[in-house]
């Protein structure tokens, strides 16, 4: 836990990249289809590089160690999810999207869930300092 604010500083600032990435060099070359499913990538990872920043603040306040696997679901969720989205639109460039990526997808959203589990779990047990 120890560096996970940090790398959810990184991550909120890749979504600012990888959106203005999207919104300038890759709207001329994917569909507003493929468009959409990047941009939803970029709103997932930011969204959870703000869960842990939470989570990171959270545990220095309570120590609970549901919030070390909660951050670790939301990293694994950032990987899959995120990370299966963009890699599905941008190899619709030239027309052919590798749709199996696309099945990658719900397994990040599962760990995405399950994360959030976790802190739900450790609001409830943490006694917070």
């Amino acid at each position: 836990m120890k560096n996970t604010l940090s790398i959810a500083a990184l991550l909120g600032m890749l979504s600012i990249i990888f959106g203005a990435f999207g919104a300038h060099a890759l709207k001329p070359l994917l569909t507003a289809d493929m468009l959409a499913v990047f941009e939803t990538g970029v709103r997932y990872q930011f969204y959870h590089a703000l869960a842990l920043m939470a989570v990171a603040i959270l545990y220095q306040l309570s120590e609970n160690k549901k919030l070390i696997l909660a951050s670790r679901l939301f990293y694994a969720g950032i990987l899959l999810f995120s990370g299966s989205l963009y890699a599905l639109s941008l190899s619709s460039i030239g027309g052919n999207p590798v749709r199996l990526l696309g099945a990658i997808t719900p397994f990040g959203g599962v760990c995405f869930i399950l994360g959030w589990f976790f802190v739900f779990r450790a609001a409830r047990t943490s006694t917070f300092k």
